[in-house]
């Protein structure tokens, strides 16, 4: 099977869907450059790799690796980010997905304060992120520094709440605190149950 160059998958919504939370020149900006920047730079690694690896320059091997590992977890959590949200989000979770909750954090609440916590507090540029462990069966709570740093490896992220500056600067300032607790107003469940259900499913 052939591969083919990563893309920019385009936003669920409208730019102006998320008003109130996140302007549309936020969106705009973030989704067209930022995101769109990570695509680029993914595609133009594997191309770089590939022509190391052609031409037995190994040592560039290292660097292009790291190269990789940055800018492909970019491209991935940016559009789980854009999924997590839409415009009719916002409540709490059903089903089995608020049934793993109450399992594994004590209820959504409890779930929240993580969450809350682990957003706020990734130091630098990062993200929280509830994921689902497979191995142990279990929901968790990481917050990923850059975009691959601090991974719990084989866990499949569900939900991605970006802390990078850029994601919120122009509406929130130095407000993180603000900015994440209004993410929980455009949460779609929805989408994170079903990615929730097709990781269990896949075990």
């Amino acid at each position: 099977m052939k591969t083919t160059p990563y893309e920019l998958p385009p936003l669920p919504y409208s730019t102006d869907a998320l008003d109130g939370f996140l302007s549309s020149e936020v969106l705009e900006l973030h989704h067209g450059k930022h995101h769109a920047g990570y695509v680029k730079k993914l595609n133009a690694t594997l191309e770089a790799l590939a022509e190391a690896r052609s031409k037995n320059r190994t040592e560039e091997l290292p660097g292009l690796t790291r190269k990789l590992a940055f800018h492909g977890s970019g491209h991935v959590l940016h559009s789980l980010y854009w999924t997590s949200m839409s415009p009719g989000g916002g409540g709490k979770p059903t089903g089995e997905l608020a049934t793993a909750l109450e399992r594994d954090f004590g209820g959504f609440d409890a779930f929240r304060e993580q969450f809350t916590a682990a957003s706020e507090g990734a130091e630098a540029s990062g993200w929280g992120l509830l994921v689902h462990e497979p191995l142990g069966g279990r929901l968790m709570i990481t917050a990923a520094e850059s975009h691959q740093n601090m991974a719990f490896q084989g866990a499949r992220p569900l939900l991605a709440c970006d802390v990078w500056e850029h994601a919120y600067y122009l509406g929130y300032q130095n407000r993180r605190a603000d900015y994440v607790k209004r993410f929980f107003d455009v949460i779609d469940w929805e989408s994170v149950a079903a990615r929730y259900a097709d990781s269990v499913g896949s075990k």
